[in-house]
């Protein structure tokens, strides 16, 4: 294969992975932002929300003061605001917890 392909071929590949890296999902009171670290998921307060993301379903179950309680592929974890907690193989980071929505950022942690 002449390097000119090889070239090719890679550049193809790049801009096919950018093309899938930024991507919006919208769920069940839930959106989604997703780029190659992960998921940024913004959940509705006062709903059943939930959004399927990176190949799981995340629901948010409760929310008490600044620790969120989530479900994450039936898997149910505790986060507390600003900290990190694993599930099913994923980071949990809770970002933002205001009146009207949750902010958690989802990543694979590669």
């Amino acid at each position: 294969m002449s390097v000119r392909r090889l070239i090719a071929a890679a550049v193809l590949v790049a801009t096919a992975s950018l093309s899938v890296a930024g991507c919006t999902a919208t769920g069940q009171g839930a959106t989604s932002e997703c780029d190659v670290s992960g998921c940024t998921v913004t959940f509705d307060r006062g709903v059943d929300a939930k959004i399927s993301v990176l190949g799981v379903d995340a629901e948010l179950t409760t929310v008490q003061g600044d620790v969120v309680t989530m479900k994450v592929a039936g898997q149910e974890v505790t986060v507390p605001m600003g900290s990190t907690e694993q599930a099913q193989g994923l980071d949990l980071t809770v970002r933002e917890i205001t009146q009207d929505k949750v902010v958690v950022k989802l990543s694979t942690g590669l």
